[in-house]
C-alpha cells in the first residue's frame, strides 16, 4: 500500500510562516511531478503548486505567488511546501500529489494536513 505522507501543518497567526512536507517510503520522489493542492470548507480542491521530475520546473496559483516557494530534497525524498505571508484566506486541507508523467496510473494522493491561519 502506497503511503504518500504530508506533515507540517498547524495553526499560526496571519503574517506567518509554516513549511509543508511531503515524503513516501513506497517509491522516488523524483520520479514523479508533485503538487501541493487545498481544500477548504465548502470549496473545491485546488492547486497550488507543483513541481516537475525533469528540470525542477514550478509553477504556483496566483493566490500564493511570490509568498509559497515549492522544493525537493531528492536524498530525503521529500517535497517541501514553504509557506510565507500566511493569510486567513489560505486555511485549507493542504494535500500533496504524487503524479507519475509517463505512467498516468501512478497517481497518489496523501490523506492532507490542516493549516489554520488565524489570530
Amino acid at each position: 500500500q502506497v503511503d504518500l505522507v504530508e506533515s507540517g501543518g498547524g495553526l499560526v497567526q496571519p503574517g506567518g510562516s509554516l513549511k509543508l512536507s511531503c515524503t513516501t517510503s513506497s517509491f522516488g520522489l523524483d520520479y514523479y511531478t508533485i503538487g501541493w493542492f487545498r481544500q477548504a470548507p465548502g470549496k473545491e480542491r485546488e492547486s497550488v503548486s507543483c513541481i516537475s521530475t525533469s528540470d525542477g520546473s514550478d509553477d504556483y496559483a496566483d493566490s500564493v505567488k511570490g509568498r509559497f516557494t515549492i522544493s525537493r530534497d531528492n536524498a530525503k525524498n521529500t517535497v517541501f511546501l514553504q509557506m510565507n505571508s500566511l493569510k486567513p484566506e489560505d486555511t485549507a486541507v493542504y494535500y500533496c500529489n504524487a503524479r507519475n508523467p509517463f505512467y498516468p496510473n501512478y497517481n497518489y494522493w496523501g490523506q492532507g494536513t490542516q493549516v489554520t491561519v488565524s489570530s
